[in-house]
Order: C-alpha cells, then structure tokens, then sequence
C-alpha cells in the first residue's frame, strides 16, 4: 500500500469511527467530523509538534476543537495516534487516553468519550470546549501564554517555547460574538503563532446558514488583521498542506484557514441534517457511506492494522525526535539558567514561588478606611512583585479596578512587547473570560477585572474555569448600590448569589482591608479552583483587630469577629462586604439596649461550607435562633445562615440613582434598621 492510500485508509478509518460512535451512542454529530476528518489527518500526521507518549509536554503545539460537539474527531485522533493517558496529578497510567471501548461507550456514563471535550476527563483535551466561540476565544489565550513565555525564557539559539496553536472551528463559533471579541484582540496583538481553522460548511440547527449569517468572514478577519487563506475542497490533501504550510512560514499575523466542505461525503444530504441536529445517521445511511468510502459496510469500530502503524511512523516518531530534542535542549538550560529553569519547574507544577507572600501589608485600624478594591490594588501588586507568573488585567477598567501592576519591570502586553505582565483586554469581558482561561490550561497565573454587574458578560467563561479546575482569578469591584449616582444598570442585586450557585467556584467578599489581604493569601494558594474577589467602590473601615479577632479567619470561610462584651450572645449579625462594620456599629447600639450580639464575618460560603461540622457550629450555634444577615444583594439563599425565621437586610428590587447614603437609607442599610430587625428577632425567640 503506497502513502497516497495510507493516507486515505488513515482518513477513512477517522470517519468510520465517528460515525459508528455515534450511531451506537444513537446520540452526537457525525457530519463535521466526517467533513473534517482529511484536515485533521494531515494536521495531526504531518504538521502538529506533539509527542503522543508526552501529552503534557510544555512545547507541545496544541489543538482545540472549538467545534466541540464534533468531539468524535478529537477522541478518534486521539486513540489512532496512541496518545497517552495521564492522571490528574499528570502521571502516565500506562494505558491510552482514548481506548476502543471508550469510543464504542461515547456519551455514555463514566466514559472517556463524552458528549464534548472535557479538560482534565481526557488526556489530549487541551480545554473544555461546549458552548460555541469558547474553544476559538481561549485559544488567544494560549497563543499569549506561548508568546509571553517565549519573552521571558527564551535565549539565543536555545527556543524552550515556540508552540504554535491551532483551533477548529465551525459556522456556529464565527456567529457567536466572542470570536469576535477574540479574534480582534489576536490581530491587535499580532499573535503569529495562532491559527484558526473555519469548516465553512453553511448549515446550522435551523437549517442553512443563509437564513442568518451572510458576511464574508475572510473580509471581516482581514479587517481584524490576519492573514486569510482559502480551500475549496476539504477533501484536496495538497491545498490543506498548502494552507498548513503557509501559516507555519508566517509570524507576523494569526492566520484563518477557511475550508469549504459538505458535511459528511458529496453533495448536501441527509447527513447535514442529521449532523446539524446532532442525531445519528442511521444504518442504512452508514452502510451507503461506508460503500461509498471502499468500506465493508457491515464492519463497525473498524481499525485496520496498517492505520495505527502509519501514525506512529508520522507523529508518534515525529513528535518522539522533537521531544527528545527539547528534553535535551532543557537540560542544557537548566545548567545555564538555573534559575529561569526553576521557575518554569514551579509554573509547570503549578506551585507558587518562594516568598510570594513576603510584602503582603497589614493595614493600621483607621475608622475611615479604605475601599476593598483600593485595598486589593495593593495586596495585588505586593503579591505580583514576588510572583512573576501572575499576569493580568481588565476590561478596559483597570484605573477603576485598581488592577494595574504599578512595580518597576511589570510592563504592558503590546505586539512589540509580548512579555508585558499588564493586560488591554478592551471592553471585551467575554473574550477575557474566555483568555483567561487559555492563560491558565498553559500555567500562567492569570487574572481579570471588571465591574461586578458585567460578571453577566462573562458568564460562561466562569462557569467553565470552574469546571475545569483551573486557578482562574478574577476582580470584581463597585459590588453593590454604593455605586450611587449611576443607578441600577450599574448596581449588582442578583450577581453574587448567582456566582455562589457555581458549583467549586470560591466567592469572597472580604469586610475591611486586611480581609482583602487574607483573601488574596488563600486565593494564591488554590491550585484546582476559580477564585472571585467581591470589591467595594466606597470605603470601609479598618477594623482594630487588637479589638476584634484576627482576619486569618477568612481562611475558614467565615468566623466569629466579635463577642458580646457581656454575657451570652442572644442574637448573631452576619456581614459581609462593606455591611460587616454595619453590623460591628450594630452589635454597639445593641449592647447600649441591654441586648447581646454576636458578629460574625462570612466573606465566602464556599470556604465556610468545607469546614467540619463542629466548627461551624460553633460560629453559628443551633441554639441561637435569632439570625440577622446583612448584604447589599439579594435576600435569596441567606435562609441557609440565619434560618426560616431569620431576617435578611437586604434587597427585593433592582436599585435607584442616588447618592450612596440616600440609598443606603432608602433600601434599610443603616444602623437603626439592622438594630430593629436585631431586637425582633430576639423577641420572637424569647419562650412565651
């Protein structure tokens, strides 16, 4: 058998498999993957640097299917080329990422094959790629980190880190707007080593794309700044080549490949339909493609002998020579930069470098105080100084966020000076979210900002750093109605609770400075979890903590701030956020009726809910029935603290334009307010 029919044997051995996997799962997408099975062959088998037998290999070039619902494409791939398994502390188990009956269980419960790529799930999933324009996003993301790392390690003749980045993407990721969002800021960074590639097959869920999407996106990406290349043909092996070959000569633009295909074989059939609504082609339908690809018709989860052969003497020797290369080139580093080699060690295991924490300020009790997020602009460039690794910025709102890196040697990220540590994202939060993302699968210790209420924007970026386990960070400032004047478009209700509800995602909305600085000790910590700082726009006071416990409790999650001077406590009032000394003046006036109160600062549930049952019963004690929450947000979920019968400060409507203190007193956030709920609740729990 000559190469011309290995080649297409190894091609038609991806489509069988796609199709079979999903017929038998009677569940997925199997045209995209059949269309697209020739650009990943010629991809995989003779362009990507990658090592199956070294999955995690730092310089590896990575490959995200953005199309995500294709995912039987990356999963066959995978088992053809014998890619690796590796565990979660990234140790080979031995075994492959992707076996046979991983494909033959697709969709199916507890399987390596589910429905869409999932990071961490399976080895050779570079990141969780779902809802539409994700996959596409984050991969400015990596292509940054690969630049940005390239900046700082780097030395004449010795290039550690020169991946490139290629992602897969369909009609569906060039509608969604954060591609958009993406593929500007690409350009505008000149990111060379970035490739997209756009299966323009023209067919969606309702039908064909001319019914909605009628651009010409070649255009519109040559306006962004990239090169733009075409293909005809998806099935043309030498203009795929071409196109692969000529991205790979450029560095200075990302590139769009955009190839024409069917989905499936031949002219637009039933298989377009099947794989736009994602079902199954059906029997008769498999039979008619498998005969027509030279197939036996009845054969299925079929791998002829020579194909895994033809792939380890492609990119299974391929990537073991530049490996091994680069294992070589590492060592030889490591002797002349010890020191640059240690911290690549540290960024690859995700471990923080010595003396992080060494300027981490503590903040003199001033009854004035200061605001959370000029508290964490402090804390964040004290810790940035001591970790260099830890990148970020915001959405066009650092001056409001006070996350720009101030020390002498941050720099600025800029197409002449990729190795910046301060980040222009633009008014673009979904595409940060989604960057981030793709700055932390590639070790980098990435951070962004906003305003809380454009948390919405980035939503599903969260959601999926969550689910991925990543130590994403993000900053969100001008947390509550103290936004005043600008009214309630700009004043968050509903948005911390609702990030609450994100399952491993760690909330903090830290009371006073030094809980913003305790805050950032625990988030620098986190290895496998999203973090959010909840900020305030205006000034909270230092409390004394020679007076009140110390703001280590915010490691707990949540703790006791202050005892009642005399006696047992008959009420507990829980704050957070700038509503903590809220309750501290309430727990005085109180005191001043005879009425004992205790103070207890919740800054993150999330923490608070991991610690053993003893400890939070002693912070919040069975027997004390009368709770008052405090929180400048929805009422919805405290019934969890402060019970049933509790009461809840908080707000039942969007905001208003107003002065702070006109809003404050209009919605009940005053001392006298929270004093009266206090004292009804101590009536209602006295015996009758």
């Amino acid at each position: 058998m000559n190469q011309t029919e290995l080649d297409q044997l190894s091609i038609n051995t991806i489509r069988t498999l796609c199709m079979d996997a999903v017929q038998q799962a009677n569940s997925g997408h199997p045209g995209t993957p059949m269309g697209m099975a020739p650009l990943v062959y010629v991809l995989w088998q003779e362009f990507l640097r990658y090592d199956p037998a070294h999955p995690h290999w730092a310089n590896r070039d990575r490959f995200v299917l953005s199309a995500g619902h294709a995912s039987t494409l990356l999963y066959s791939i995978l088992h053809l080329t014998g890619v690796k398994e590796l565990n979660h502390q990234q140790e080979p188990t031995g075994g492959l990422a992707v076996k046979l009956e991983d494909l033959q269980r697709f969709r199916q419960l507890d399987s390596k094959c589910p429905g869409h790529p999932e990071f961490r799930w399976t080895t050779g999933v570079e990141i969780t790629t779902g809802p539409l324009g994700q996959g596409v996003a984050s991969s400015v993301g990596m292509a940054m980190a690969a630049a940005w790392q390239a900046q700082h390690f780097n030395r004449p003749g010795t290039a550690l880190f020169d991946f490139d980045v290629y992602a897969l993407a369909g009609d569906g990721c060039m509608m969604e707007g954060i591609s958009g969002e993406a593929a500007s800021l690409a350009g505008h960074l000149r990111l060379g080593n970035l490739c997209w590639i756009y299966d323009s097959n023209r067919i969606t869920i309702e039908g064909s794309t001319s019914i909605a999407f009628s651009e010409d996106v070649g255009a519109r990406f040559a306006a962004y700044g990239w090169h733009v290349i075409r293909v005809a043909d998806a099935n043309d092996l030498p203009a795929l080549r071409a196109a692969l070959q000529q991205f790979r000569s450029w560095h200075d633009r990302p590139t769009l490949i955009i190839i024409e295909s069917h989905i499936g074989f031949g002219a637009p059939t039933k298989q377009d339909k099947a794989s736009a609504h994602g079902e199954p082609l059906g029997e008769n339908e498999i039979r008619g493609a498998k005969k027509n690809y030279g197939w036996p018709e009845d054969a299925k989860f079929l791998v002829p002998a020579e194909v895994p052969a033809n792939f380890q003497a492609g990119i299974g020797a391929r990537g073991a020579q530049l490996y091994a290369a680069w294992s070589a080139l590492l060592a030889q580093y490591t002797t002349a930069e010890p020191a640059a080699a240690e911290t690549i060690a540290r960024m690859q295991r995700q471990e923080l470098p010595l003396g992080w924490d060494k300027d981490l300020p503590v903040f003199p009790a001033d009854p004035k105080g200061m605001a959370g997020r000029e508290a964490s602009g402090k804390v964040l460039n004290a810790v940035a100084k001591n970790y260099p690794w830890l990148i970020g910025g915001s959405a066009d709102l650092a001056p409001s966020t006070k996350t720009w890196l101030t020390f002498e040697g941050a720099g600025t990220m800029t197409a002449a000076t990729l190795g910046g540590r301060n980040l222009h994202f633009g008014v673009r939060e979904h595409a940060m979210g989604a960057i981030l993302n793709g700055l932390a699968v590639s070790n980098l210790r990435p951070y962004g900002a906003g305003f809380l209420v454009f948390s919405d924007y980035g939503r599903t970026p969260i959601r999926l750093a969550a689910m991925m386990e990543i130590p994403v960070i993000y900053v969100f400032t001008h947390d509550s109605i103290g936004v005043g004047e600008d009214g309630p478009t700009h004043q968050p209700i509903e948005q911390v609770m609702s990030l609450r509800a994100v399952p491993g995602l760690i909330v903090l909305r830290p009371g006073d400075a030094n809980e913003v600085t305790e805050a950032w000790r625990v988030v620098c910590g986190l290895r496998h979890e999203t973090a959010l700082f909840i900020l305030s726009r205006q000034a909270m006071p230092t409390l004394d903590r020679t007076k009140f416990a110390s703001a280590a409790g915010v490691a707990r999650g949540g703790y006791i701030l202050s005892e009642p001077a005399n006696g047992q406590a008959q009420v507990i009032l829980i704050g957070t956020g700038t509503e903590l000394s809220l309750c501290v003046d309430a727990q005085a006036a109180l005191a001043q009726r005879g009425i004992a109160a205790r103070v207890v600062s919740l800054p993150s549930w999330e923490l608070f809910e991991r610690q053993d049952a003893a400890y939070r019963e002693a912070v919040l004690p069975r027997h004390i029935s009368a709770r008052v929450a405090v929180e400048q947000g929805t009422t919805l979920g405290w019934e969890r603290y402060v019970g049933l019968d509790g009461v809840t400060v908080g707000m039942k409507t969007f905001g208003a334009s107003a002065p702070m203190k006109d809003l404050q007193k209009r919605f009940g956030f005053t001392v006298d307010h929270v004093v009266a709920a206090a004292v009804a609740q101590v009536e209602k729990a006295r015996p009758a």
